[in-house]
């Protein structure tokens, strides 16, 4: 991994562009493609122009009525790029206006004054496409994170999801090649993008995401917080909150429920989200689950929730579940555990490192539904442990930050200044060599 210097002695940059095509960081997380990689721009961005760096967001525009460019907060902007029509285009159909993205940021670039930009910071292969691009032309460093991998998701598939196209893995491959600098979430993500796409480890730094402790905190009256959501007071609830489809794997803690002991048991199991990815196909699958399995009457189907909200269902919560088939980092399980909720988590990538085990939640090897029921089962019913487990979570949840976040990708970008002005004197020299 890339090593560390005194950051005093770096040049900071002045202003940097955030490309982010295929989902904006204005739209609602866990609708449609936006989830925890819109919360993290968002957070990053705004804590980035505190630090004294302005921040341009690149996003693909999705209405005719968005202005080209809007101020999401002081020092961050959001600009909406013109790329094929505006509603009805699917993720899987971006790549083929890629081009026309790319277009779109140059020319913004373009009407600047020369070297307006200092760094690029691309977020998922598609915006990775265009940094590199980007890159060339204008001459400054290209920082990339992928956030999920096209041959880790495909290794994790979830029974019936369809797997990542060559197309992704091979645009995959190919920023990670020519990528100045690698950020991964997590230890495990930086090991998959070496094993996997040969990453080139001097290039690789792993920052983790944070969350916000000022909103995500535990307080107020659980009975309360039911009440504004509309659950029950009486029994116990799980949540669920993420995007509807296989990938997040809600199907399995509906099906945790129809297993014993949940089946007996007096529970509410909340589905917060909307559908999104393969889950579009069959955006009532999971009302159909549940009415199949016979357990239509102890689930709560919610709309995406805001902040506060969002938090309030957290802590309304006795349990959050995350069965998902994997996760580059695991966001919903941090902000759970900082309201100091427990989390019942699948064991695979970067949640591993955002729960720990029999410390602030339990971790699960597999997907059995008779597993997860049995393990949600015992929980519930000692609320001794539930306890024990909510004071370990909220410990656990301080060791992250969206200032620490934002004050360690600095270091990141410093480094990629220095060493892409490095190079460009070594060229310089070389070519008046004798």
């Amino acid at each position: 991994m890339a090593g560390t210097r005194a950051a005093g002695r770096w040049p900071t940059p002045r202003r940097i562009a955030t490309l982010s095509v295929h989902t904006s960081p204005l739209e609602q997380p866990g609708t449609g493609d936006a989830g925890g990689m819109n919360v993290y721009i968002v957070e990053v961005s705004k804590r980035l122009a505190q630090l004294g760096v302005e921040v341009e967001i690149f996003t693909r525009a999705t209405s005719s009525e968005l202005p080209p460019v809007v101020e999401m907060s002081p020092g961050v902007t959001v600009r909406h790029v013109t790329a094929g029509p505006f509603e009805g285009l699917s993720k899987e159909e971006l790549p083929s206006q890629l081009c026309a993205f790319t277009n779109g940021v140059l020319r913004a670039e373009a009407a600047r004054p020369p070297g307006y930009y200092d760094l690029i910071h691309s977020h998922y292969w598609m915006s990775g496409q265009v940094g590199w691009l980007a890159r060339e032309r204008w001459g400054v460093p290209h920082v990339h994170t992928a956030h999920t991998l096209a041959k880790v998701k495909n290794r994790f598939i979830a029974t019936g999801d369809r797997p990542e196209p060559k197309a992704r893995v091979i645009g995959e491959e190919q920023v990670i090649a020519e990528s100045d600098r690698l950020v991964a979430n997590t230890r495990f993500e930086a090991q998959d993008l070496v094993t996997c796409y040969d990453a080139d480890p001097p290039r690789l730094t792993v920052v983790q995401p944070g969350v916000d402790l000022g909103r995500f905190r535990p307080g107020g009256s659980q009975r309360a917080d039911r009440h504004r959501l509309g659950l029950p007071r009486s029994s116990h609830v799980i949540a669920f909150v993420g995007r509807i489809q296989p990938l997040k794997g809600p199907d399995v803690l509906i099906r945790a429920l129809a297993a014993s002991p949940l089946r007996e048991a007096d529970v509410t199991v909340v589905i917060c989200g909307g559908p999104s990815g393969s889950g579009l196909d069959r955006p009532t699958s999971l009302i159909e689950l549940a009415s199949s399995l016979g357990v239509s009457e102890k689930v709560r189907f919610l709309p995406p929730q805001t902040g506060d909200e969002l938090a309030a269902l957290y802590r309304a919560a006795d349990l959050v579940a995350v069965p998902s088939h994997n996760e580059s980092f695991g966001l919903v399980a941090v902000e759970a555990q900082a309201c100091g909720t427990p989390v019942v988590a699948a064991a695979v990538g970067g949640l591993v490192t955002a729960v720990t085990n029999n410390v602030s939640g339990v971790l699960i090897n597999g997907h059995d539904p008779v597993d997860w029921s049995r393990v949600l089962g015992e929980l519930l019913q000692s609320p001794a442990r539930r306890l024990q487990l909510s004071v370990g979570a909220v410990r656990h949840a301080a060791n992250f930050s969206w200032d620490r976040t934002a004050s360690e990708l600095l270091r990141v970008y410093r480094e990629a200044v220095e060493e892409h002005r490095a190079l460009i004197a070594a060229r310089l020299a070389g070519s008046f060599s004798w």
